[in-house]
């Protein structure tokens, strides 16, 4: 049996829980649409995988980067990426902690020195996001949905957090649209609330549109 998750309103000084609709019709379409993009997308870009894979890879260690994130109903799969950091990133995350930029439980650096040259420039550019793409053809991911966390992310969600649990994650949301890193971590939640009170067909095709531009201007890429 499917758990039954709640959803908030969308101003972030309320947290008053109400039950989430379910939409079989849209989830329908939208995995639909979800298999046909990435597809295409895959095949499109195959040849820009090539050579960033090769780029990564010559600067040393695998070209993709292989981490635990959190899916719908809290279960978990693992994300694929282009690997930006050295090998031993996770290794030197916790003598990073006190440097940390982002409020919340998120971490973020300016300039975080497990970067590695061109893992910084796919970075800006958002490619070390494009594996994803398998992800969503494989099921475990949306192109539209809020960001995958962390385990330990999720260990630390209160309960009107764990909301982003209640649907698929995703590729982007409105969080991506509007500054990523540059958004504290409260009113990151409030937008995936949003989303998940707005999520519908052509909301999702209205975000695609919009991150273009968004990652295009490279504004809160880190």
């Amino acid at each position: 049996m499917e758990k039954e998750y709640v959803m908030a309103v969308a101003d972030p000084l309320d947290r008053t829980l109400v039950t989430a609709a379910r939409r079989p019709v849209y989830d329908f379409f939208k995995r639909l649409t979800d298999i046909v993009l990435s597809a295409v997308a895959l095949v499109l870009l195959s040849p820009l995988f090539a050579v960033v894979a090769y780029k990564v890879h010559k600067d040393g260690g695998p070209a993709f980067f292989v981490q635990e994130r959190a899916g719908k109903d809290e279960k978990y799969f693992k994300m694929y990426k282009f690997r930006s950091m050295c090998v031993d990133a996770e290794d030197k995350l916790e003598d990073l902690r006190d440097l940390n930029e982002a409020d919340g439980i998120a971490f973020k650096i300016e300039d975080d020195p497990r970067l590695t040259k061109f893992g910084k420039s796919i970075r800006k550019t958002s490619i070390d996001e494009l594996p994803q793409l398998l992800n969503v053809l494989k099921g475990d991911m949306s192109l539209v949905g809020p960001r995958p966390p962390l385990r330990c992310e999720v260990d630390l969600y209160n309960d009107y957090q764990r909301q982003r649990l209640s649907v698929k994650p995703g590729l982007t949301c409105i969080w991506q649209c509007s500054g990523r890193s540059d958004i504290a971590f409260d009113e990151w939640m409030r937008m995936d609330m949003e989303y998940i009170k707005k999520r519908g067909y052509f909301y999702d095709w209205y975000l695609i549109f919009k991150t273009i531009p968004a990652v295009l201007s490279e504004r809160g890429a880190r």
